[in-house]
């Protein structure tokens, strides 16, 4: 941009400044010229002319090239070289001069008109500017010009590789940071200076980057050493009991080892199904929706669950319409009804209702409850808490991590309210308004 503007400023300056002096030279001799003009029409010549500042030579000559009046600088010599043929016309011309004023020779411009005298006599009145003063004033011109703008170039390029270099230098050092900064080891950190400008700034970012990767990747670390601890204790499980059937065929209860590793195998499916909705709702991945009504879900979901230990009871539902998945929805109530059932004593109450413009759904059982500090701790995957393990109810820990994440997908929030005997989960959805 510099380079630009000095050449636009250095075209500009070789373009206009020559005409510009020469311009004012022809102005204060064209001024002198014309009084002169004016004194000798008026019949007021005087012998000796007195020539203004910076306009050296005057000359008055008759139509028979008599010298009438002149400036003192002329020393006797004649202003020739310029043709007039026009009478109360102006004609300039430019020429070399010799032996006038202290100069050998010199460029002089030379301005010429013919007026009448009083006596009607033609006369020619001359003037005349060196140009020693201009022409030295466009050599320097052309100096500065020609030499100074290079090196201006070369003194603007060199402070801003100067000032560039140094204000990128901190981006050079987090950068190197950052390169350092592997998968293995994320708790490096780059280095944050104090300076309060954008450098700061973009170490800040990077930190709160590298701070959210750090957990995401711990988080993956851990779904994938809980998933593998739970995939593999059914698998043991099914393969220790069909080791021990094959050891012992004719001591096997068969139908009793079959029954045990079918109860396995679904396991393995549940979680198996629960991990891959989980991923794709990691990876967000947005399923075919259409306008589910939850009260027909949860009326189906106590229709399958009829005869069971654990009877549910269902509240008048009329129509609670969402826009969602329905797979994804049937999900939902099946992780909240299948969480009541393994805490529940002797009761599930579900209950479907509309409150303007949200579904709202309860599930509540009357077990041991939630404890409130472990209330968001049940939102974690492959999260147990104690008292279900001590029961070994058989959950893996990933149906309310997976619950809450439907929810969100769909736009709604899942937590435990509070209650007691029991727990109380209660899902919200948007409203869908046909």
């Amino acid at each position: 941009m510099a380079a630009v503007v000095l050449a636009v400023t250095a075209t500009l300056t070789l373009t206009l400044g020559p005409d510009n002096l020469h311009g004012l030279v022809e102005t204060r001799v064209e001024l002198a010229v014309r009084r002169v003009a004016s004194e000798a029409r008026a019949g007021q010549l005087s012998p000796t002319l007195e020539a203004p500042a910076r306009v050296q030579l005057l000359q008055v000559v008759s139509a028979d090239g008599h010298v009438i009046a002149s400036s003192p600088g002329l020393r006797g010599q004649r202003l020739t070289g310029i043709q007039v043929d026009k009478p109360e016309t102006i004609y300039s011309t430019e020429s070399t001069l010799t032996g006038l004023r202290d100069e050998k020779e010199a460029q002089y411009l030379i301005m010429a008109i013919q007026v009448h005298t009083p006596s009607g006599e033609l006369v020619t009145v001359y003037g005349a500017s060196s140009l020693s003063d201009v022409n030295r004033a466009l050599s320097w011109l052309n100096a500065m010009v020609f030499l100074g703008t290079p090196m201006v170039l070369v003194i603007v390029a060199g402070i801003t590789w100067v000032v560039v270099a140094s204000a990128l230098r901190p981006v050079e050092r987090i950068r190197a940071e950052l390169a350092e900064i592997t998968g293995r080891d994320l708790s490096r950190r780059v280095s944050v200076s104090d300076t309060g400008d954008e450098i700061t700034d973009l170490a800040a970012t990077t930190n709160h980057t590298l701070d959210r990767l750090e957990r995401s990747a711990e988080t993956q670390r851990r779904f994938v050493a809980d998933a593998s601890h739970e995939l593999r204790s059914p698998i043991s499980a099914l393969r220790t009991q069909l080791e021990v059937a094959n050891s012992y065929p004719d001591e096997t209860d068969w139908p009793a080892t079959g029954a045990r590793a079918l109860a396995a195998a679904e396991r393995l499916t549940g979680i198996i199904d629960e991990l891959l909705m989980l991923a794709r709702l990691d990876a967000g991945a947005i399923p075919d929706r259409r306008i589910v009504d939850l009260c027909r879900l949860a009326e189906e979901q106590v229709r399958r669950r009829a005869g069971g230990k654990i009877p549910i009871v269902l509240d008048t539902c009329g129509r609670a319409l969402v826009l969602g998945s329905p797979v994804q929805l049937d999900r939902l109530l099946t992780n909240l009804l299948d969480n009541a059932t393994r805490h529940a004593a002797s009761r599930i109450d579900l209950r479907i209702w509309v409150e303007g413009d949200h579904v709202y759904v309860s599930v509540t059982d009357d077990g041991d409850g939630i404890p409130p500090e472990d209330r968001e701790r049940v939102f974690e995957r492959f999260t147990r808490l104690e008292a279900a393990r001590r029961k070994e109810k058989g959950g893996s820990g990933l149906g309310l991590p997976l619950s809450r994440e439907i929810c969100a997908s769909h736009g709604g929030t899942l937590k435990v309210a509070d209650h007691s005997p029991g727990a109380r989960l209660i899902a919200r959805l948007p409203l869908h308004r046909a």
